[in-house]
């Protein structure tokens, strides 16, 4: 006769042995995937993770933060207004300002600055933070749409060089007249009460397997879609910089080389070198940020030719200075210059001699134009494929201010790169914040924190 067993209904059947064994590896594999989404996370916030989240906690209460040191940039009588203009708009607007050895100084990219108190707030909105002399800004787009924030960044920094104070006042009075309402986001918080016995451990750890994975097949679609952009965007001024290549070896081609004494050779052997690292970089280059070190080198290489032809025609050494604005392939600039492009606002440019003659003339100076989507356009008006080849020649102190108020200053003050909201800051890329600027409150074109300028960027 066959036995029967029975149990009590209140106690729960012991697991065999291949259970034990199943329930052991499940929990390891989410303790490694509890230990592996705590490194992931640890990775990506910034070093000063602890300055941000007691800023973070502050601006959950309070939409202003600034330190007493950090009173040249923002006092207190202005911080009151602004904490008021926030307050009484009901906008969600936030103000961050810190001397410059605060730690957010050290704790990473603007983009992963600002994403942090983004993500620490929780509140989607306006956010603009200074560290020490320089400044940057991002927004949620629903909040505030990506060229209104380009916008407003760029005209109050050119109208506030220097002026901190002017700088947050007309920053924000601008966000919160442009800002929509947001929301307000609580951070919902989830417990679990384990009263049953060991399935409860199998979901869990089923639950955390496939979240961490699919956190990771995202990841690595965006990355795969941020590659071919760039590939894209590298084919798109290929041509360019093979024309900027192949027009400095005519010109080092038609250098003389008789009759050189040892300072006359050292210049030449300069630019020839800098033809050389050039075309390496170009062959090198895999997306559009490694065309910056084409442009630096030929760069070097125009000022070591124009060198060179002062030594020959015994004439003063050229200074150091910028390329001429309107095409690099003029070689140095000799002067600067009023110029007011068409629907823009006047400037001050750097031009070569030719250029000047023809402004001085009244004519129109002998610009760059480049392949577009559209046409043959003005390098500054082709888009964000530009930026960097544009950074090469020009660099990060001088660039943002010269292009204010054009397509490629739009790009250029947003240190993602025309990212549109907070979600994919962490793989935008970027330095921090310490390129310079091209005046007291100039925009730093994505170096680190602590750059001693004011700049621009956003998301």
């Amino acid at each position: 006769m066959t036995k029967r067993l029975f149990f009590r209904r209140d106690e729960p059947t012991p697991p065999t042995r291949s259970t034990r064994r199943v329930i052991r590896l499940l929990a390891a594999a989410f303790l490694a995937g509890l230990l592996g989404l705590a490194a992931l996370l640890t990775a990506a916030a910034p070093a000063g993770a602890a300055g941000i989240s007691e800023i973070a906690a502050q601006l959950k209460t309070d939409p202003v933060y600034t330190e007493p040191a950090a009173s040249d940039v923002l006092p207190a009588a202005t911080a009151d207004e602004l904490r008021a203009a926030i307050r009484d708009s009901g906008k969600p607007v936030f103000v961050v300002a810190v001397p410059a050895d605060s730690p957010l100084a050290a704790a990473g990219s603007r983009s992963a600055v600002l994403s942090a108190l983004r993500e620490q707030v929780g509140v989607p909105g306006v956010y603009a933070v200074a560290v020490g002399r320089t400044f940057d800004a991002a927004a949620d787009a629903s909040v505030l749409a990506p060229a209104r924030l380009a916008t407003l960044k760029s005209d109050s920094l050119a109208a506030n060089q220097g002026n901190g104070p002017g700088l947050f006042t007309q920053f924000v009075t601008g966000a919160v007249a442009a800002a929509g309402s947001g929301g307000t986001a609580s951070p919902g918080s989830a417990t679990a009460s384990s009263r049953g016995s060991w399935p409860g451990l199998v979901v869990i750890g089923a639950i955390a397997a496939a979240g961490i994975g699919g956190m990771f097949l995202v990841r690595g679609r965006k990355r795969r879609r941020r590659a071919a952009a760039e590939r894209e965007a590298l084919e798109q001024i290929r041509p360019t910089v093979d024309e900027d290549i192949t027009a400095y070896g005519e010109a080092l081609g038609s250098a003389p080389t008789g009759k050189a004494d040892a300072a006359m050779r050292e210049d030449y052997a300069q630019a020839l070198d800098a033809y050389d690292r050039a075309k390496s970089a170009l062959r090198s280059a895999r997306r559009p940020d490694d065309i910056r070190a084409v442009s630096e080198a030929l760069d070097e290489g125009r000022f070591a030719l124009a060198t060179l032809e002062a030594r020959r025609e015994d004439r003063p050494l050229p200074e150091r200075r910028p390329p001429c604005f309107f095409d690099p392939r003029h070689g140095p600039s000799v002067e600067d210059r009023e110029w007011t492009p068409p629907d823009g606002t006047a400037r001050t440019v750097p031009v070569c001699a030719a250029d000047a003659a023809r402004l001085a003339d009244g004519a129109e100076p002998a610009v760059r134009d480049v392949d577009t989507p559209t046409g043959r356009r003005p390098y500054w008006e082709a888009g964000p494929a530009y930026a960097p080849w544009a950074m090469g020649w020009y660099g990060g102190m001088l660039l943002p201010g010269l292009l204010i108020g054009t397509t490629l200053g739009g790009v250029l003050s947003t240190p993602a790169y025309g990212q549109d909201s907070f979600g994919d800051v962490g793989d935008a890329g970027g330095g921090g914040w310490g390129d310079g600027g091209f005046g007291g409150w100039g925009d730093g074109g994505g170096g680190g924190w602590g750059g001693g300028d004011m700049g621009g960027g956003g998301f």
